[in-house]
């Protein structure tokens, strides 16, 4: 028996799948079925049931898993203990919002690359409950996404708060407004779509209050909504530190309310069965790169395009 029959069996077993489970091990799948073929040898029983349409674990392979999860532990704990400071290798799958990918990501990129040049980042630009979704099934390491999700099969460290306000542009609203839930209710709303955590999170906040707004436009792109909140379709609510430049140049109008916008917390989530070592390290990583704030000159590109 070796650790890396235990470690394709584990994978293999936690993510429902000998594909994916091959390309975290970084092998090919008979590659990986060998070796799970191996370790049933040595065992003497069969692990998985493979008579249906997808391999399920035998009362063996139940029995076993606890087990092979102890002893990949105490691996990475060897790992640990003897490298304080590990250079990472392979390949890392993640998620981020483009709000991220729009303010800290190319920190992060630049500094995984100084620290840990054998890393080979994939990142995954989309909405946070799909993003949610893909870490649940094991075709992302982690992702960054707002509001930490209930699901127990995931683990969430929170890295920074975000706050929200409405924004409009010059004219829709008298300025120096504090928009009430009558004046919400009178004005277009421009949201993300329903993959989105931020308006997930809005659609709560909203129905608690009792707020009924017109929602006449609906965008999977940031950008986008700036635009059309520019060309005045409507209010949009958008993130204060990143919108700075656009208020600071007039070409949008910050509007407070009452009651206020909640703050989005954003956090770093992973598989909660998922020890691996590479995880604390990015998270901390990303941790210290996450800040939420437009580059500058990125207002004046996009009101000039």
């Amino acid at each position: 028996m070796t650790l890396k029959q235990l470690e394709a069996f584990y994978l293999a077993a936690t993510l429902g799948s000998f594909a994916l489970a091959a390309q975290r091990a970084y092998v090919t799948q008979s590659s990986l079925s060998k070796r799970i073929a191996e370790l049933e040898a040595w065992v003497g029983a069969e692990l998985f049931d493979r008579s249906g349409k997808r391999a399920q674990l035998t009362e063996a392979g139940q029995r076993l898993l606890p087990v092979a999860a102890r002893m990949l532990e105490l691996k990475e704990g060897i790992r640990d203990v003897l490298n304080s400071s590990p250079t990472l290798t392979g390949t890392c799958r993640f998620g981020i919002s483009e709000l991220g990918a729009l303010t800290w990501l190319p920190r992060f990129v630049a500094r995984v690359r100084t620290e840990h040049p054998q890393l080979v980042l994939q990142p995954l630009v989309d909405l946070g409950r799909r993003l949610e979704r893909q870490v649940v099934r094991g075709e992302l390491d982690f992702a960054i996404i707002p509001i930490p999700p209930e699901n127990p099969q995931i683990a969430a460290h929170g890295i920074g708060d975000v706050h929200f306000t409405w924004m409009a542009a010059p004219g829709r609203v008298a300025p120096e407004s504090v928009l009430t839930a009558q004046d919400l209710s009178r004005h277009p709303v421009i949201t993300m779509s329903e993959g989105s955590g931020v308006t997930q999170a809005f659609d709560v906040w909203a129905a608690g209050l009792g707020l009924h707004m017109q929602r006449t436009v609906a965008s999977n792109s940031l950008m986008a909504i700036i635009g059309l909140t520019m060309a005045d379709v409507g209010l949009s609510f958008l993130p204060m530190d990143f919108m700075r430049p656009w208020v600071e140049s007039g070409a949008l109008v910050a509007l407070p309310s009452d009651p206020p916008l909640p703050t989005m917390r954003y956090c770093f989530v992973h598989r909660a069965d998922d020890h691996r070592a590479m995880l604390p390290t990015l998270l901390q990583c990303v941790s210290e790169v996450a800040q939420f704030s437009a580059p500058a000159g990125l207002s004046r590109k996009t009101t000039m395009t």
